[in-house]
């Protein structure tokens, strides 16, 4: 039975790591090498399962971690982020800091990955915590709740825009609906749900190699302009791909937006522009800028390998079919459309780990659904997206890299992470049933 090869393969990654105290990397990959042997693939099949999901995993990351570690480093080595925590305290108040960093949150989820946010953010969320001296995760949780809100919920995203052609929705109808779910969600499982842990337990310490607790002074530090333009223009290029994509999907234009809207691309280039508008127009060395970017890249090599090997992990879950075994149990249901696609898309989120092919999945399993009952496509968009984004643990990358970042033991990560995904979920697909009383 798949599930119990899943259940199997859970238990035995969380005995090596928090019994035996293996290595995450060792032990995601010797976890996925058991679900694939109880699955019945063989031996030489497993292991080329494992190398493909390392390989796909580390490979579309790569360039958005190592060069968003490279940006966030630089922003705090040369004082930017500094600058920026310094402007957003001073502006909005130490009171009210965590609502301005959700807004920001927000509207950096909108265009990008969620990989890609956290990447982006984390180096603000060290400094403005800093600044504003109040724990990390009083800062970081709220944030990340926002950005995979936006990953499941709001096109343009590329998640739930995806999932709105399969099951031919309209953009703009799900975008409406969309934000009003999504904002409730981000404030229950955010700034509220914090509050309900003590002081204590969301202080952690920051990984090495990812931010310097130097205080600059009001003449090292550069503009605000300038840091926040090395802060958003990753955002700034995704959006414009965005927009050409949405209004002009025929352009010309559009080979060459996709490139610089490529989110490891748009990193590379922002990290490019970085060097002289944060460094060397302002007397730094390059040899002082490269070094920033070989500590960066030292304090992030362990968290690379760790989700590679969730990729690893997800690729045999996908590889033993164990996908197209539930999507078969769940073909026959006659409960409410909308409760089916996110049961659809939540189900296979905690089996295979990735929310993007959860939603994607479930959309294609219950377009004939959608079309057949009349039900609005728009809502069933956001079930799939509700569904996909929940119940996040071992065997999503998203789960090792807040896990890594943000430096927590597993049990602080199922705490927070795990929970206010599950939050999240399950707000969205109440407000998604009370929008069907009206839709």
């Amino acid at each position: 039975m798949p599930f119990i090869s899943v259940i199997l393969g859970v238990l035995l990654l969380l005995v090596l790591m928090m019994v035996l105290k293996m290595n995450a990397f060792i032990a995601l990959v010797l976890s996925s090498l058991a679900v694939g042997l109880l699955e019945g693939m063989s031996p030489n099949d497993v292991m080329t399962s494992i190398q493909n999901g390392l390989g796909s995993s580390a490979g579309s990351l790569m360039l958005v971690i190592i060069f968003g570690a490279a940006v966030g480093k630089l922003l705090t080595d040369t004082g930017g982020a500094q600058r920026i925590a310094l402007t957003m305290v001073h502006v909005f108040g130490k009171k009210h800091v965590q609502a301005a960093a959700v807004i920001t949150a927000i509207v950096v989820g909108i265009a990008m990955f969620f990989e890609t946010g956290v990447v982006v953010l984390i180096p603000l969320v060290f400094s403005i915590a800093m600044v504003a001296e109040v724990p990390i995760l009083y800062i970081g949780l709220p944030v990340i709740a926002a950005l995979i809100t936006m990953h499941g919920f709001v096109p343009p995203h590329p998640g739930p825009t995806a999932v709105a052609g399969i099951l031919h929705a309209s953009v703009g109808k799900t975008l409406m609906l969309g934000l009003p779910i999504a904002i409730p969600a981000i404030i229950i499982a955010g700034p509220l749900y914090t509050r309900l842990f003590k002081k204590s337990f969301l202080e952690v310490e920051i990984p090495k190699g990812l931010y310097t607790e130097k205080k600059f002074t009001e003449a090292e530090m550069p503009s605000f302009f300038l840091s926040i333009l090395s802060a958003t223009l990753p955002i700034i290029f995704i959006f414009i791909k965005t927009i050409v994509e949405i209004v002009w999907p025929n352009s010309s234009l559009r080979s060459y937006t996709d490139f610089i809207g490529n989110a490891g691309t748009a990193l590379l280039i922002t990290f490019i522009v970085s060097l002289f508008t944060l460094g060397l127009n302002r007397g730094h060395k390059i040899k002082e800028l490269m070094d920033s970017f070989a500590n960066s890249v030292s304090g992030i090599a362990m968290i690379l390998l760790i989700i590679a090997g969730g990729g690893a992990f997800k690729q045999v879950l996908i590889d033993s079919k164990i996908d197209q075994y539930i999507a078969h149990l769940m073909e026959g249901s006659a409960i409410s459309p909308l409760i089916l696609t996110w049961l659809i898309a939540a189900v296979l989120r905690v089996s295979l780990g990735s929310a993007t092919v959860a939603g994607m999945t479930a959309a294609g399993i219950v377009a004939p659904v959608a079309v057949a009952t009349g039900v609005s496509p728009e809502l069933m968009t956001l079930a799939a997206g509700a569904g996909s984004v929940g119940f996040s643990h071992v065997n999503d990358a998203g789960f090792w890299i807040i896990k890594e970042y943000f430096n927590m033991s597993l049990i602080k990560t199922f705490k927070t992470w795990t929970a206010l995904t599950s939050i999240i979920s399950i707000i969205g697909l109440l407000g998604i049933l009370l929008f069907s009383f009206f839709i």
